[in-house]
């Protein structure tokens, strides 16, 4: 009869299978691809999808390191928070709910170069009148 030297046996003479002591990263590798995928397709979906035909200016960039909230009137004289469609009385007190958390929050406000310039001043008077100290007004650059 053999003996092997190290070998674990069990009542009936068969070995025991060692624990594993190696992780298995197969599956994490997976699933870390699948969310790099699922956050590729959806990053460009998440800019504002209010389509508004912006005036060109000869301004300069606001870098911030803050995501700002947009406001936009479009040609028809509809305004939208985000991608929402507000009527001007519930633009306020929407923002004033959104900005007990922030209060330094920042406001673009994005026009439609056909609108009327007054309806564009109400939702800026609105903004301003409620507190808002961090409005500004979003232009295209020129196309060089």
């Amino acid at each position: 009869m053999a003996v092997q030297l190290g070998a674990k046996t069990g009542r009936r003479g068969r070995r025991k299978a060692a624990a594993m002591s190696e992780i298995n990263v197969t599956p994490m590798v997976d699933v870390m691809l699948v969310l790099l995928i699922i956050f590729m397709v959806t990053a460009p979906l998440l800019t504002v999808s209010v389509p508004v035909d912006l005036p060109q200016t000869q301004g300069q960039n606001i870098s911030s390191d803050k995501e700002p909230l947009i406001v936009t009137v479009t040609a028809n004289g509809d305004i939208y928070l985000q991608e929402t469609k507000l009527v001007l009385e519930a633009l306020v007190p929407r923002l004033q709910a959104m900005k007990g958390a922030n209060p330094d929050m920042r406001i673009f406000v994005r026009g439609d170069k056909g609108v009327a310039y007054g309806r564009i001043m109400e939702a800026m008077g609105a903004l301003s009148a409620a507190g808002f100290k961090h409005v500004a007004l979003v232009a295209d650059l020129p196309k060089k």
